[in-house]
């Protein structure tokens, strides 16, 4: 193991416009740098390298990283490979691990174990493709098939001839125990002239199945004609899992940044024929069911997961499988989804006899996990009697539960206590839901959905202006309805000044916009819908802009610091976070600060405040001065808002007129400078 300490040093000691520029064309862009970019055909430039975050960015299919990940992604390398390639270029020498030398000695042999399996799987490929080559019965099935010689190519196709031992044509020794290891030879009996070998896969189209590497360890055969079984797959090897791989992961990699989104099939022919039809996005589980590590493995790649399905007993229960398997895994800001075919159809049969645009309104049709939930939760549940709901809730509970804490989750279940015939919160009581993520503590019990106090109006002290009420010390983007006052008993509501519109009034109807916008047809998006996210917070602006360039963190006075340091849960964390890197470390670029932040285990907190980063433009300081006085106005605002509502007396009141009249300073510098406050 590359200590990760070495990592941050190598990446802040190389620069990823010369990494890159070895590769890509550039032209110096402002600050930035551009050119086409490696990973999809495009055009106009939309790849951008950042040499003041040290990273990259494509607009155009949205691959991003550090000079690593670039090497790893553009060259084929892996982690070590790419690291031990900055470091000879950066002339560094790569740290040897804290292992003791027969572990470092187990780890390089089976290294090389594996390197060997996949090298003896990969000449068994060739041998595959070639006899393909050479057999019209199997190129004949094919384009019965619909393929074309493209397609074959592009998935490295072949077929196994007839025969007991076709391999010994490919291997010098048909005896060597490394083809029986890698799962290519049978052998049976015991040792000696009883003993007898001969080849797994015969009379069958060969599809190699390949890791992310694109390494080749393991195959899937097909039957041309009837015989059984109809799939047959390599067995369980060192270098191969059913429960970890996906077909067609390598292939697709291109496709699942062009559509944003995977499209989970059950067979290795739908993945080909999909592909064949424009959908090269498609992968396959290897003839098991949907497992958790297939969910994981997946949303490294992309953020919105199709499940598709046959629409038969066999395919609901697969479905099933598949909804466990995503639950632990669908966050807020992911999209699961489940797509149901006719019975009598796969997604291969299906686009060969209706078409690919027919595929894609179904794909446009597909249901949301949510809802599978609810609709897996009723399955053989009457809901139209007491015992039929009770039972619909059972069901769903552990469902309901295996989800991560979050808004859907809050959400979904209020959709079950309404199909209940509930109230969110009798639920909340009868489930007994203990919150494994609230606050970032356990054990405590998770609250029902807030229920919002009606906004009222409420008299400040005796020298408040008329108009004063909650709203004007309320955060950007937040509330008080949970601590609004009640108005004193007997008072008039304080009058408000009639609304007038600023400009001439246009009906919505006469209202035209401006540009190129223009109404989708049918009022539908075209593709699969993504989930559409709230706007960032002041809080998340900030403290994003600070990630981005944390030597403006010396520029900060130090009741600033004092400020972002009592910024509650996850912000808190990262700045405490943040002041100890600078300590030790100094100011870095981002990819630098990114190592280090996974390193210490602090960068998966940080995701969803991290989730414009590579898109948005490089922040001014004086942005992030914008950003600070938001947050300064919503502290004050909230003490002020605590002191109105004790009326204040003394030295109260006198601390009440400091934060009114330094909130309504911020205000004016806010307004000075075009801010939104």
């Amino acid at each position: 193991m590359i200590p990760p300490g070495f990592i941050q040093d190598l990446l802040s000691r190389t620069d990823i416009v010369e990494v890159v520029g070895r590769h890509v064309e550039l032209k110096k862009a402002g600050i930035n740098h551009k050119g086409l970019c490696p990973f999809h055909g495009e055009k106009s430039p939309s790849f951008i390298v950042s040499p003041t975050r040290q990273t990259y960015h494509c607009f155009g299919c949205g691959v991003h990283g550090n000079a690593v990940g670039f090497l790893m992604e553009h060259s084929g390398l892996g982690f070590v490979e790419a690291v031990q390639d900055l470091a000879q270029q950066a002339g560094m020498q790569v740290p040897q691990d804290e292992r003791s030398a027969e572990e470092r000695e187990r780890a390089a042999q089976q290294k090389q174990r594996q390197a060997t399996l996949t090298d003896v799987l990969l000449r068994a490929s060739d041998h595959y493709r070639g006899q393909l080559k050479k057999s019209p019965r199997a190129i004949d099935y094919l384009k019965k098939r619909g393929l074309t010689g493209q397609i074959a190519a592009h998935f490295a196709l072949g077929y196994a001839p007839e025969g007991w031992r076709a391999l010994a044509s490919a291997f010098p020794a048909y005896d060597d125990p490394l083809l029986a290891e890698a799962g290519m030879v049978i052998v049976s009996g015991e040792e000696g002239e009883e003993q007898k070998r001969y080849d797994r896969f015969r009379d069958r189209i060969m599809f190699p199945i390949r890791n992310v590497q694109g390494e080749t360890i393991g195959f899937g055969g097909r039957v041309l004609d009837k015989g059984e079984p109809k799939y047959l797959n390599s067995p369980e090897t060192p270098v191969f899992s059913k429960g970890r791989e996906l077909y067609g992961l390598y292939e697709a990699r291109a496709g699942l940044r062009q559509r944003g989104y995977a499209l989970v099939v059950e067979g290795y022919m739908d993945v080909v024929a999909l592909a064949q039809s424009g959908f090269n996005n498609a992968v396959a589980t290897l003839g098991t069911a949907c497992t958790a590590e297939h969910v994981h493995k997946l949303f490294r790649f992309t953020e919105s997961v199709i499940f598709s399905f046959d629409g038969d007993a066999a395919g609901r229960r697969a479905a099933g499988r598949a909804l466990e398997a995503a639950l632990p895994h669908a966050t807020d800001t992911r999209n699961v989804k489940f797509l149901f075919l006719p019975a009598e159809h796969d997604p291969d049969s299906y686009v060969r006899e209706l078409g690919a645009e027919a595929f894609e309104r179904c794909v446009q049709e597909a249901i949301p996990l949510s809802r599978q939930l609810m609709e897996a939760a009723a399955e053989g549940c009457d809901l139209g009697s007491v015992e039929g709901r009770a039972r619909m809730l059972s069901n769903a509970r552990p469902l309901w539960q295996a989800l991560p804490q979050g808004l859907m989750k809050r959400a979904l279940l209020g959709e079950l206590a309404r199909r209940a015939q509930l109230s969110d919160q009798d639920l909340m009581s009868a489930w007994q839901v203990q919150s494994e993520g609230s606050h970032g503590r356990s054990g405590t019990r998770e609250a029902g959905p807030r229920q919002a106090a009606p906004r009222r109006a409420f008299d400040g002290p005796d020298d408040a202006p008329a108009h004063y009420d909650e709203m004007d010390f309320a955060p950007a983007g937040g509330d008080y309805d949970s601590a609004a006052p009640q108005a004193h008993a007997g008072e008039p509501r304080p009058e408000r000044k009639p609304w007038k519109p600023k400009k001439e009034w246009v009906d919505a109807k006469d209202w035209k916009g401006k540009g190129g916008w223009k109404r989708r047809e049918g009022g539908e998006d075209s593709g699969p819908q993504l989930p559409r996210r709230a706007p960032s917070s002041p809080v998340d602006n900030a403290l994003r802009m600070l990630l981005l360039n944390c030597a403006w963190w010396e520029r900060l006075s130090a009741e600033d610091h004092q400020l972002l340091h009592q910024l509650p849960g996850v912000h808190g964390e990262l700045v405490a976070w943040l002041e100890r890197h600078l300590v030790h470390h100094g100011a870095s670029a981002w990819s630098v600060l990114e190592a280090a932040m996974a390193e210490d285990g602090v960068l998966d907190s940080a995701r969803g405040l991290l989730v414009d980063l590579f898109t948005e433009d490089e922040p001014h300081f004086e942005v992030f001065q914008m950003a600070m006085r938001q947050l300064w106005i919503a502290q004050l605002g909230a003490e002020a808002q605590q002191l109105a509502m004790s009326n204040p007396q003394g030295e109260s009141l006198e601390r009440f007129k400091q934060l009114r009249a330094r909130i309504q300073s911020l205000q004016s510098t806010a307004l000075a400078s075009g801010e939104n406050a």
